[in-house]
């Protein structure tokens, strides 16, 4: 579905909800993986996904088709707000993660290979989620979902220069924390 067909089914779907299903069926896989990143549990981003594309339901009415900002900038937006609320309310209610149960990757090669890769792609999955949110939330749209600056900027409400920035100042604190943990 290219930009203009899905502008199409867009305002099909204003008028009858069950066309919304494509959008669905083109956007459910992303919009889990980006929330299973933030949470690391299955059943937390299955939630905030389902809430994710109910909101986007709900308030597809409000949805304009703008230049710079398109639909899955705006469901991206939803489910980034989503995020947020998520992480306040963890903040307030800390859980204990279970995450260092999940069993090590299996691979082909010398075993001490394997575990070394493991190990050290533990080590960069803890440094980005020791990131704030933001830097986080970036770094997930950026290389995970390969979006653009600009509709980065659009997901978290800055401009495009911020996103530049701050984009900088994100990987800057990563070699930091690499040199350092050396």
């Amino acid at each position: 579905m290219n930009d203009t067909d899905e502008s199409a089914v867009v305002e099909r779907a204003k008028e009858e909800p069950e066309v919304f299903g494509e959008l669905y069926r083109r956007y459910v896989k992303r919009i889990y993986n980006y929330h299973y990143r933030h949470t690391s549990n299955r059943v937390e981003a299955e939630d905030l996904t389902s809430r994710t594309f109910h909101k986007a339901l709900r308030n597809l009415h409000r949805y304009q088709d703008k230049k710079g900002a398109s639909f899955q900038s705006w469901l991206f937006r939803i489910a980034h707000n989503l995020v947020v609320n998520w992480y306040r309310d963890k903040s307030r209610h800390p859980e204990v993660s279970l995450g260092a149960l999940e069993p090590l990757p299996t691979g082909r090669g010398d075993p001490r290979e394997v575990v070394e890769k493991a190990e050290e792609h533990a080590k960069l999955l803890d440094m980005i989620a020791a990131l704030p949110e933001d830097r986080k939330t970036l770094i997930i749209l950026k290389f995970v979902e390969r979006m653009t600056n600009a509709e980065i900027g659009e997901v978290l409400g800055k401009t495009e220069g911020a996103i530049k920035a701050l984009y900088y100042r994100t990987l800057e604190s990563l070699r930091e924390t690499v040199a350092e943990g050396e």
